[in-house]
């Protein structure tokens, strides 16, 4: 019996690291942006460092995403590039 709950523990451990959502970013802008995403209903934050290249990840199990920016609401797909400018979000 515990040999069959840790292998159910340990199968959605690996499910939910195999539904990671990842952005890779260029923020230009020297501060760094926190931005609401919405995604299956629900909604996160998302951190972009500043002055920097860097990847994120969002835990969903979405194929495509939307990001609150200070230019609106920007559509995102899973493993998109994308350059931040101003708070606003350009996919590449």
């Amino acid at each position: 019996m515990k040999l069959k709950t840790l292998f159910s523990a340990a199968f959605l451990m690996i499910a939910s690291i195999a539904s990671a959502f990842t952005i890779d970013y260029y923020n230009k802008d020297s501060q760094k942006h926190v931005m609401e995403v919405k995604s299956n209903g629900s909604t996160q934050k998302v951190e972009f460092s500043a002055s920097t290249t860097g990847a994120t990840s969002i835990q969903t199990s979405a194929s495509e995403v939307e990001i609150k920016t200070s230019c609106g609401w920007v559509k995102v797909k899973n493993g998109a590039k994308v350059h931040i400018k101003d708070g606003c979000i350009t996919v590449q």
